[in-house]
């Protein structure tokens, strides 16, 4: 990974850590692990990531722009750092250069709960966009969308309601050669996170050609987090997951970073600066609370400090973020 890309991926943790503001825990297992721990999409763009937050929030339900912060001097020039929420959902968003593109592998199923609502997001996103597949009456749903938005991000649009205060959920497209691994990535989150069970599975019908017992689609619940993992099945995709589309888990101490850490990266990759891909390539960051607290300091010696240390980091160490945050 080059320098350039390392401190632009430095700076999408800079800010984010803002989201999470709660009391400490001490955790040692996964099973007494904080049941505050908080699952947030991350969206990087090249330039657009205030203008497509701001988009966002103008369509959904009780949604606003929450922080904007921008950085100049980058190597990508002017940086915009984006935190968000649609419909109540937490979303993170950096405009950091062409470096990844978004593309419909990580989607977000939007459950509606009207036709008039159905109908009226569904014509809002198609402007500018590509229609995948057109606002109908499907096997699986009286009223079904899923549209590619003007900045490339992919919405599917369900009709029905959900039993959950999580409208807008992330959906993980098993495509190619993964996709009868579906079962397999549901189970494997869910062994991982705690308060985390499979909410339902549907398998593929025989006539589909698919391995026997593979998951067409799944939902489940990682430690109050919702996403659904679907399957592309026999037809060739032309894309695959990337770190356009991550998934931020934040962490209160050094036991948490380790224990998701070494979870997510088995059979995975580890990368720079709190990023890894799992087994399946879908890509997270592992982020530390306090990095809040460090990387929004004005003193410049001392963010130059903890940028240093973290740039030479794959797996964050909060003990040696703290020292030279301290400059010890």
């Amino acid at each position: 990974m080059n320098k350039t890309l390392v401190y632009l991926i430095i700076l999408s943790l800079t800010f984010s850590a803002s989201f999470y503001h709660q009391p400490n825990h001490f955790i040692n297992e996964r099973n007494n692990m904080a049941a505050s721990n908080k699952i947030v999409p991350h969206l990087w763009f090249d330039k657009e990531a205030k203008e497509a937050a701001e988009y966002y929030a103008s369509i959904f339900q009780d949604s606003e722009v929450t922080n904007v912060t921008t950085i100049s001097g980058t190597p990508s020039g002017d940086v915009d750092i984006v935190s968000f929420k649609l419909w109540g959902v937490e979303f993170a968003a950096i405009s950091a250069g062409p470096y990844f593109k978004i593309n419909p592998s990580i989607s977000f199923f939007v459950y509606c709960g009207s036709d008039s609502e159905i109908e009226r997001i569904y014509s809002k996103l198609c402007e500018g966009g590509i229609v995948l597949m057109p606002l109908d009456k499907y096997e699986w749903s009286n009223k079904y969308a899923w549209v590619q938005d003007k900045y490339g991000v992919s919405w599917q649009l369900d009709v029905d309601p959900i039993n959950s205060d999580q409208k807008i959920v992330p959906a993980i497209l098993f495509a190619n050669e993964k996709a009868a691994r579906v079962k397999e990535a549901a189970d494997f989150y869910c062994s991982i996170f705690p308060d985390s069970k499979i909410l339902m599975e549907s398998p593929w019908d025989k006539s589909a050609g698919m391995p026997d017992g593979s998951i067409l689609f799944a939902q489940f619940i990682l430690n109050g987090y919702i996403l659904n993992a679907m399957s592309g099945g026999v037809m060739k995709h032309d894309f695959d997951f990337n770190e356009a589309v991550s998934l931020m888990v934040y962490c209160e101490d050094q036991n948490e970073i380790d224990y998701y850490w070494t979870k997510l990266t088995e059979d995975g990759s580890e990368q720079q600066c709190g990023w890894l891909k799992d087994k399946f390539g879908v890509s997270w960051q592992i982020v530390p609370v306090e990095m809040d607290e460090m990387m929004r300091t004005k003193d410049k010696e001392q963010l130059a400090r903890v940028t240093e240390v973290m740039l030479k980091m794959g797996k964050l160490d909060l003990d040696e973020l703290r020292k030279a945050y301290k400059g010890k």
